[in-house]
């Protein structure tokens, strides 16, 4: 019988240190893997610009550079959805921000608002869709076709809980003689 030409090797057998040290290793990498995240997805398609533009004169205004008119005592503001289209049809693009104060608990009521930029300045407020005064919370969300739809949420009286909503309006919202208009949207034919 030939011997083999490499000396018998000392670590043919596992011991529980070789499974720890496997271990300690798979969950370094995993802990790490957390740190590095793709950047956020968006559906988005890419701006493009006219000639002699650039494209930040065409970014929608940003929610977190805006000051809402919306008294929240020592909690912060919440911009809960936000979406961004050319609502009244001047090429640049406004933005519609759903937004409330940051309770610990509860259903606070969401204020809607459209933002607006001219090139050079900061975004601002220009025209209140929803009043969080009004007590309506917002359950969807859409701008699509220089429209506004969302459905609004509240309550009829006192005694409804705070968790069971029981009037749920749609409404829409278009620009129109220099304001919003609000309609209510077409019903959807069922099938």
């Amino acid at each position: 019988m030939q011997q083999p030409a490499v000396p018998e090797l000392a670590h043919t057998t596992t011991r529980p240190i070789h499974w720890l040290a496997t271990a300690a290793a798979l969950a370094a990498v995993v802990a790490a893997s957390g740190f590095l995240q793709p950047g956020a997805a968006t559906a988005a398609q890419a701006e493009s610009t006219a000639p002699g533009t650039t494209s930040a004169a065409l970014a929608p205004p940003d929610p977190a550079a805006v000051h809402f008119p919306l008294n929240c005592g020592p909690v912060e503001v919440v911009v809960q959805k936000k979406a961004s289209g050319d609502l009244d049809g001047d090429g640049r693009p406004e933005t519609v921000a759903v937004v409330r104060c940051d309770a610990g608990s509860g259903t606070p009521p969401n204020g809607v608002y459209v933002l607006t930029q001219a090139p050079g300045a900061k975004p601002r407020v220009v025209a209140t869709l929803v009043d969080p005064k009004d007590g309506f919370s917002v359950s969807a969300f859409d701008v699509r076709d220089e429209a506004v739809t969302a459905t609004l949420d509240g309550y009829s009286s006192d005694a409804v809980p705070r968790y069971r909503p029981d009037i749920h309006d749609r409404a829409k919202w278009q620009w129109k003689n220099g304001t919003f208009a609000r309609s209510t949207p077409a019903k959807a034919d069922s099938v």
